[in-house]
C-alpha cells in the first residue's frame, strides 16, 4: 500500500483494489511490506542507519583487506563481506520502495522527488562502500585463494568473488570509479528519468479521445483496420513531435555508455553488457547470426501468411499484431487469468505453482493501468529480506495472460534466488528470461492441450509464433539496431533522420517483404525503454527464449527428475556460469547447434499453422 500521504495518489490505491466491469477486481500492491511510507520513521531510520554503519565499515576496513585476506573469523573477509552485503541490502529495500513508488504513479510530483532524492542519497552513501570492491580486486591471486581456503564465512561468496575478478581489467582507481559513479545521478541516471517523464506525459488521439501510450499500443492488436490505422498513425504523429527530445536522450545515454566502455577498457560497444551477464561475447555473435539467418524461415515466412489471412498482399505495420480474421474477440476478466496461470504453474510443480500464488495473495502485484504508471511489465527482485513485486498494466487481451504468466516467472525466480543473498542472488540477463519464457510456454501449452476447435487452435498458435518472433527475431534486430546506433556515435552526434534510417533498415530486414514500412514507423524507435534504461539489454530476450525452447524439449522428453534439475537452476542465482547450469540437462549454449534447436521450434508452430491450412 501507498502512503496516503501523498496527495496526488489514486483514491483507490489504500484499498488495493481497481475495479472495472469487464475485468473485474485488479491488484495493487502493497508496498507496506517494505516501509509504511516515506515520511515513516522507519524509511528515515534505515537511511541514518545505513549512513551510519558505511562509515563505520569505511573506517574499519579500507586500506586493510589485505591484512584481512590473512585471518579469519570477525577480523577476516569474510565478516568484512557479511557486513557489505547487509549494508547493501538495506540499501536496495530503500531504493525499491522509492523506485516503485514512482513507477506506479510517475505524474505525482511528491514521488517524483521521492526518487530523486532516494536515488541522490544512495548514490553518497555508496561513495563510502566503492572501495571494498576496488581494493579486494587489488589482492592478488595467491591472497584470495588463501582467504578462500582459510576463512569459512568468505569461501561462501566464492562464485561472487569469481565473478567480481573478471571485472578486474576494467577496473580504475578509486577515485575515478566514485566520481564516474557520482556523476551518473547527473548523466545517464538523469536521462532515464527524462524519458520516463515524456513518456507519462505523452497523450494520444485516437477519434477524438486522449489516451496514454498503453491504451494506444493496445489498438494496434484490434481486430479493425481503421482503429488500428488511426492508432498507429496518433503514434507517429506524437512521437515525430517529441522526436527531437528522444534523440537527445538516445545521444547521450550512446555517449555516456562509450565513455564509460572506453574508460573501462571495453574493446567491443556491447562488451561490458556482456560483462555483466557473464557470457562470452562469441555466443552473443553465434546467437545473433542464427537468427539473422533464420528471418526468411522465421518472420518472412509467417508473416506472407498472415497477410493471405487478412486478404492482403502487404501488410502494413500496424496490422503486424493483428488477430485473425473470425477471431472470437472476448475480455478475458482478471480471476480467469489468475487461474489460467496458477492451474499451469501448479501442473508442472505445486512447490512453483505455491510460490506463484503467493503474489496473489500477498498482494506482490499491480495490475490496473492508471495516469502516470510505467507502461509495459517487469517484475522487480527488491531484495532478498523482503519479496519481488510483479507490475503489468492489465487489459484482458490473451496476450496479457501470457506476459502475467511470464513476469510471474521472473517472480518465482528471484523468490527462489533469494535463498544466495543480496551479493548473489541476482541473475544475469541472459539467465534472467529462463524462467519467465519457460512460464509462458506452460501457460501457453496448457491452453492449447484444452483446445480442440480448428479455429481457436490457429488463433492460438498464431498468436504464440508472433510473441515468438517478437522475443526473438524483434529483439536481435533492436540489438542491431543499438549497435549501428552506438558505433555511428562514436563519429559524432546523429541527427533524428540518421537514428530513425538506422531503425528502418533493421526493421525491414527482420521483418521481410510482407510488411510495409509505412510512413511515421521511422519515429517508432523512439519509445523503446530498453535502449534508455538498459542498453544491449533486448538480446538477452532471444537468448532466453531459444534458450528455453531448447529446454521445454528436453523437458517433453524427460521421464522423471526434470522439475527437481530446473528448480535447482532458478535456486542457483547467479552462482554459477550457463555453462554449468545447462549442463545437467545436456545443453551447451557455446555450441552453434544449440541455436539452430531454439529457433527449430519457432518453425515447428509455423509448420503446424501451415498445416491446419
Amino acid at each position: 500500500m501507498f502512503n496516503p500521504r501523498f496527495p496526488s495518489l489514486p483514491a483507490d490505491a489504500a484499498a488495493g483494489r481497481a475495479e472495472s466491469p469487464e475485468l473485474g477486481a485488479l491488484p495493487e500492491w502493497d508496498l507496506t511490506h517494505l516501509y509504511p511510507g516515506a515520511t515513516s520513521p522507519e524509511f528515515a531510520g534505515d537511511f541514518d542507519d545505513a549512513a551510519r554503519k558505511a562509515r563505520a565499515f569505511s573506517e574499519r576496513w579500507k586500506g586493510h583487506l589485505a591484512e584481512a585476506a590473512e585471518k579469519s573469523g570477525d577480523d577476516g573477509l569474510g565478516a568484512a563481506t557479511e557486513t557489505y552485503e547487509a549494508i547493501g541490502d538495506t540499501l536496495g529495500r530503500l531504493g525499491s520502495f522509492a523506485g516503485l513508488s514512482y513507477y506506479a504513479n510517475a505524474a505525482d510530483p511528491a514521488l517524483r522527488k521521492l526518487y530523486g532524492d532516494t536515488s541522490t542519497r544512495i548514490t553518497e552513501i555508496y561513495a563510502d562502500l566503492l572501495f571494498f570492491e576496488l581494493e579486494l580486486n587489488r589482492l592478488s591471486e595467491e591472497a584470495i585463494e588463501q582467504a578462500l581456503a582459510n576463512d569459512p564465512r568468505f569461501a561462501r561468496y566464492r562464485p561472487w568473488v569469481l565473478d567480481l575478478r573478471k571485472e578486474k581489467p576494467h577496473q580504475l582507481d578509486d577515485r575515478l570509479e566514485q566520481l564516474f559513479m557520482e556523476k551518473s545521478t547527473t548523466g545517464s541516471q538523469a536521462f532515464n528519468r527524462l524519458f520516463d517523464q515524456t513518456m507519462d506525459r505523452m497523450r494520444f488521439t485516437v477519434d477524438g479521445e486522449e489516451m496514454p501510450i498503453e491504451k494506444a499500443l493496445n489498438l494496434l492488436s484490434d481486430n479493425k483496420e481503421p482503429v488500428r490505422r488511426k492508432a498507429a498513425e496518433a503514434l507517429a504523429a506524437t512521437f515525430k513531435d517529441n522526436l527531437p527530445t528522444f534523440s537527445l536522450i538516445m545521444n547521450t545515454v550512446a555517449k555516456d555508455t562509450e565513455i564509460n566502455s572506453r574508460w573501462h577498457a571495453f574493446e567491443d560497444i556491447a562488451d561490458s553488457r556482456h560483462l555483466s551477464n557473464r557470457v562470452e561475447r562469441e555466443v552473443v555473435d553465434a546467437l545473433t547470426e542464427a537468427v539473422r539467418e533464420a528471418y526468411p524461415r522465421l518472420s518472412h515466412r509467417y508473416y506472407a501468411m498472415k497477410a493471405k489471412w487478412l486478404g492482403m498482399d502487404q501488410m502494413n505495420y500496424w496490422d503486424r499484431n493483428a488477430p485473425l480474421p473470425d477471431t472470437a474477440e472476448r475480455v478475458i476478466p482478471w480471476e480467469e487469468a489468475r487461474e489460467t496461470v496458477l492451474s499451469a504453474y501448479g501442473a508442472f510443480s505445486p512447490e512453483m505453482g505455491g510460490i506463484a500464488q503467493r503474489f496473489f495473495d500477498e498482494r506482490w502485484i499491480d495490475a490496473p493501468i492508471r495516469p502516470g504508471k510505467r507502461t509495459g511489465a517487469f517484475a522487480h527482485p527488491t531484495v532478498p529480506s523482503a519479496h519481488p513485486y510483479v507490475l503489468v498494466n492489465y487489459l484482458g487481451k490473451p496476450r496479457d495472460v501470457m506476459t502475467l504468466a511470464h513476469e510471474l516467472g521472473h517472480g518465482v525466480h528471484q523468490v527462489l534466488a533469494a535463498k544466495q543473498g543480496a551479493l548473489m542472488c541476482s541473475t544475469p540477463l541472459t539467465l534472467a528470461e529462463t524462467a519467465s519464457v519457460f512460464g509462458e510456454m506452460l501457460t501457453f501449452r496448457a491452453l492449447l492441450a484444452k483446445t480442440a476447435d480448428k479455429a481457436t487452435r490457429k488463433a492460438m498458435l498464431a498468436q504464440k509464433v508472433e510473441d515468438m518472433i517478437n522475443t526473438v527475431v524483434r529483439q536481435i534486430a533492436f540489438y542491431q539496431f543499438e549497435r549501428k546506433v552506438h558505433t555511428a556515435r562514436r563519429e559524432g552526434e546523429l541527427t533524428e533522420d540518421q537514428i530513425s534510417e538506422m531503425w528502418m533498415s533493421v526493421q525491414g530486414e527482420s521483418l521481410g517483404p510482407a510488411i510495409k514500412l509505412a510512413d511515421g514507423y521511422e519515429t517508432y524507435w523512439s519509445y523503446v525503454p530498453h535502449f534508455i534504461h538498459s542498453p544491449f539489454y533486448v538480446y538477452a530476450y532471444a537468448f532466453g527464449d531459444c534458450l528455453v525452447n531448447s529446454l521445454y524439449a528436453v523437458y517433453q522428453n524427460a521421464e522423471t527428475g526434470f522439475q527437481d534439475k530446473y528448480f535447482d537452476m532458478l535456486t542457483a542465482g547467479g552462482t554459477k556460469h550457463h555453462s554449468e547450469l545447462l549442463k545437467p540437462f545436456g545443453l551447451d549454449a557455446s555450441d552453434p547447434a544449440f541455436w539452430g534447436k531454439g529457433l527449430s521450434m519457432i518453425e515447428g508452430l509455423i509448420d503446424e499453422l501451415e498445416a491446419l491450412e
